[in-house]
């Protein structure tokens, strides 16, 4: 849950730093804030590793249809992670620091925005499937203790 938790802050935080930083920030700025996201993926790659080892651990062989969805839906923001956030970030921080904020700079802003976005909302849909999970599983607060 506090990797979960860390992963969805770390991604929300570097997804509107970006944006308010694009939309109303400098250069220097712009490339302070890439420099930033490049650093948060420290925390981020082994946040999301911890929460998808536990999340699956936690799941087992489970048949509940929401955790079928949340185990699709956290290996998709994996791959997106992989393949599009962690690459967009180190080109576009690399492009920042030399200011080349050309066309190059923002279509790879612009998918790395947009993929960021999507991760969010996915995680999001995962945070709400695992609370309503939990709500399920955990016995009523008033029920009697039947351990010895």
């Amino acid at each position: 849950m506090i990797a979960a938790a860390t992963s969805f802050v770390t991604v929300l935080a570097c997804w509107l730093s970006t944006v308010l930083a694009v939309l109303l920030g400098s250069h220097r700025q712009i490339a302070d804030t890439r420099q930033a996201v490049v650093w948060g993926l420290f925390v981020l790659v082994p946040a999301l590793g911890i929460a998808g080892l536990t999340g699956s651990a936690a799941a087992g062989g489970a048949t509940d249809p929401r955790i079928i969805a949340k185990r699709h839906r956290m290996l998709f923001i994996a791959g997106v992670g992989l393949l599009i956030l962690v690459p967009a970030a180190l080109l576009l921080d690399r492009l920042a620091s030399r200011g080349e904020f050309g066309t190059l700079f923002h279509t790879v802003q612009a998918v790395d925005s947009a993929a960021g976005a999507i991760s969010l909302a996915l995680m999001s849909l995962n945070v709400r499937d695992g609370r309503r999970l939990a709500s399920t599983t955990s016995p009523p607060e008033d029920a009697p203790c039947t351990s010895p």
